[in-house]
């Protein structure tokens, strides 16, 4: 039983939390650059915060997912401000780009240096420039990873910038910051959270400390996503959420993830498509094909096994079956209004180039068992 588990050097949970980030900020520099969503107005109090500490600050927008081109133009902006900090206030998308621009700042060189399957995979070999990650969304769980997945418009792929080096030194996750999140948003990070807790825990890699975190997560998204769509101001649905999205972001960083995000990757690559809907999309898919393929050529494999947990966790049955999680996931998806592939743009004609994408990607590597291109081609069909 060898493993390692790494995470964010600190973790500060709970309501009201973000209050603590000027004190925080200011033991690690003098100027930090606080990295936002599209809508930088959110990040008022945090900057208020910021200030009244001593910190100065400057801001940088990243208006949908990290590009090679919005990492290099963050990090421009942070050498040229003098920045020794970065914050990372927002979705998976700011918290990843603040990740990968913090690590640039001490690292040197060009993005695609380091960048894996595009680039040229060189390690980072130097500690990121101190980073404070404090998301916004419950989903991503990128506040505690240790990779930033960065979009490159001229390959059409998302790809990884990846190092136990560019894990942020603290992660501050305020329950609040959700509340005003819009239902369909919710959703799709929630169900991105389900996935980044179901897919660790069937992983090639899953450990006993990533077990814990998995379990532990399915449970409140069980009990807590659908009453987090419907009521947005639930503070303690909104509190689950947060945690569940904190369990999966700490479980993936060390057990890997599979399949679904395997597609999810060059799908954001190739589409405009939202993380969160398409992973939620192939879940119960990559489940179905997933279980099936173990049935035919893994018939006693303890992952079998794992998923039958799976859907004791998710229904409240311990009688329940692998099937009965899948249907319980669909189900689930189907009642938070997830949209097929084929509404972002994705047409069987592009299934080719999926697959042989998918399969190259790194999250595929801890999927359960290897899978055909046929059984990559079903998954999407049954997805589109």
């Amino acid at each position: 039983m060898n493993f390692e588990f790494a995470t964010a050097t600190r973790i500060i949970f709970g309501p009201g939390t973000l209050r603590e980030v000027g004190p925080i900020a200011k033991a690690f520099g003098q100027r930090a650059l606080v990295v936002t969503g599209r809508t930088a107005q959110r990040a008022k109090p945090l900057l208020s915060a910021l200030r009244a500490a001593g910190v100065k600050c400057a801001t940088f927008s990243i208006a949908g997912e990290p590009t090679t081109v919005s990492v290099r133009e963050g990090t421009q902006r942070a050498r040229d401000e003098r920045c020794d900090t970065v914050i990372g206030f927002g979705g998976g998308s700011a918290l990843d780009a603040a990740k990968a621009i913090a690590a640039l700042l001490t690292n040197g060189g060009d993005l695609l240096d380091y960048l894996e399957v595009i680039g040229r995979g060189k390690p980072i070999a130097v500690p990121s420039a101190p980073c404070i990650t404090i998301p916004t969304t419950a989903g991503s769980g990128a506040e505690v990873t240790r990779n930033a997945v960065i979009g490159s418009p001229r390959h059409r792929v998302k790809v990884s910038l990846r190092s136990p080096f560019i894990l942020p030194r603290v992660a501050i996750v305020d329950p609040t910051l959700t509340h005003r999140l819009p239902r369909q948003a919710t959703a799709n990070s929630g169900l991105d959270a389900l996935s980044q807790l179901i897919e660790p825990f069937v992983s090639a890699k899953a450990n006993p400390m990533t077990d814990a975190f998995c379990r532990a997560g399915m449970r409140l998204v069980a009990q807590s996503l659908r009453r987090a769509c419907e009521h947005g101001d639930d503070a303690a649905a909104r509190e689950d959420m947060s945690l569940a999205s904190l369990l999966g972001g700490l479980a993936l960083a060390n057990a890997g993830l599979g399949a679904v995000h395997g597609f999810a990757a060059p799908l954001g690559g190739m589409f405009t498509a939202p993380h969160g809907a398409v992973c939620a999309r192939l879940l119960p898919r990559v489940m179905e094909v997933n279980i099936c393929a173990l049935r035919g050529r893994r018939p006693g494999s303890e992952t079998l096994r794992r998923y039958d947990e799976v859907a004791q966790l998710l229904t409240g049955s311990p009688r329940a079956t692998a099937d009965d999680g899948v249907a319980w996931v669909s189900e689930l998806c189907e009642a938070l209004g997830i949209e097929p592939l084929r509404s972002y743009g994705v047409k069987s004609g592009h299934f080719t180039a999926l697959v042989e994408k998918a399969a190259a990607a790194s999250s595929m590597k801890g999927n359960p068992i290897p899978l055909s291109q046929s059984e990559l081609r079903e998954i999407l069909a049954l997805s589109f």
